[in-house]
């Protein structure tokens, strides 16, 4: 079937972000956005699952059988997950004794398992692969920008360590507030849900801007290619 890849980025960056959105993988959401560097390696690292996953499932979705597709696609799932974690042990310990047993919980993201039982059983290999991208870059950003905001408020920094546990060539990122020590608070377990509620106001605030343009606007709702 054809797809309209701009539209899957869109629905994976913002329209159906898994945090904004659809309110999934809020554990490592809430747990690992002490930091951006944090919320960047957990980001990239369950992209690397998303993507992997779906290109795997679209290949293999004519073949299972619907009875017992769904443990395929767990076992599929761990399988990578188990990949991934061994992977960021070997080169990236640092990150890895960060991120701690929050990698191998990536095998229970609703949202891995939800793209492959509703995105990647029902479409190709390219479309599969696109949505894996943009879910993971969507989910990514969440958790980077999280990570920030909490970082910077409660810190004074930005990708405070990015050198150490994402290698030499993150150096670039780091970012220190000359006489800023930060707020505790923000870096605790209510900081992270109180950027996340400020955030997800934000997105509600934009839409219903958006929506209420349109609505003044019908001409310019029509999306191209329709």
């Amino acid at each position: 079937m054809s797809e309209n890849y701009g539209k899957l980025m869109k629905d994976g960056l913002w329209e159906q972000n898994v945090v904004f959105a659809q309110m999934l993988a809020l554990c490592p959401t809430m747990a690992v956005t002490t930091s951006g560097t944090n919320g960047l390696g957990m980001g990239l690292a369950s992209t690397a699952v998303l993507v992997v996953a779906n290109i795997l499932v679209s290949i293999i979705r004519k073949t299972v059988s619907s009875q017992v597709r769904i443990p395929v696609f767990v076992v599929l799932i761990a399988t990578l997950v188990t990949v991934v974690d061994m992977a960021i042990n070997a080169w990236l310990h640092e990150l890895y004794k960060v991120l701690g047993l929050f990698i191998a919980l990536i095998v229970v993201n609703c949202a891995i398992l939800g793209r492959a039982e509703a995105f990647a059983v029902k479409n190709g290999i390219v479309a599969s692969a696109v949505d894996g991208i943009a879910m993971g870059l969507g989910f990514t950003g969440a958790l980077t920008l999280i990570g920030l905001i909490r970082e910077f408020l409660g810190s004074g920094t930005l990708f405070a360590q990015a050198s150490q546990l994402l290698g030499p060539g993150f150096a670039f990122l780091e970012v220190q507030v000359p006489g800023y020590g930060g707020a505790l608070l923000m870096i605790l377990p209510p900081g992270a849900f109180a950027v996340l509620g400020f955030l997800l106001a934000g997105k509600r605030v934009m839409e219903s801007r958006q929506a209420a343009k349109t609505a003044e606007n019908p001409g310019e709702a029509a999306p191209a290619g329709t």
